[in-house]
């Protein structure tokens, strides 16, 4: 089963995550694909997505992101092939903590993706190594697509 693994990502915080997950599911056995900069025709038919984003700006999905989910939820494509979970980086200083994890969670819901476990939300306030806390979280994310 090949995972998807597509990373948004301003500062680079969610790209090192992406990667370190990749590292580890690679040695676990997993084929993957990463994705830092994902198009639409790149990605829309792989059934398997592990998105790893940051929230900046105001509540906004990073740039490198933004344009595949923009599409997404423009299209009318049905999306119940596709099942997803998300690791999310954000600051509890901000009210829109986590902010681009819970709109990227409902657009994808609403073209009846299924989500397969409950998101990861970092809080890089309180968490020094946000790989590691991922990692913590990666086999929830294993169970749920044996």
């Amino acid at each position: 089963m090949n995972i998807c693994i597509l990373s948004g990502s301003t500062l680079g915080t969610a790209e090192y995550v992406a990667e370190h997950l990749e590292e580890v599911l690679k040695t676990q056995g997993f084929s993957t694909a990463l994705f830092h900069n994902a198009s639409y025709d790149d990605v829309i038919d792989k059934p398997l997505w592990l998105i790893v984003t940051s929230t900046h700006g105001a509540g906004e999905i990073p740039d490198n992101l933004r344009p595949l989910i923009d599409q997404i939820a423009q299209s009318a494509q049905d999306l119940s092939h596709l099942r997803f979970a998300i690791v999310g980086l954000g600051n509890s200083d901000y009210d829109t903590f986590c902010y681009a994890t819970n709109h990227i969670e409902n657009i994808l819901e609403q073209k009846s993706a299924v989500k397969l476990c409950e998101s990861l939300k970092i809080d890089v306030l309180n968490i020094d190594d946000p790989e590691s806390c991922s990692e913590e979280w990666l086999p929830l994310f294993i169970q749920s697509i044996a």
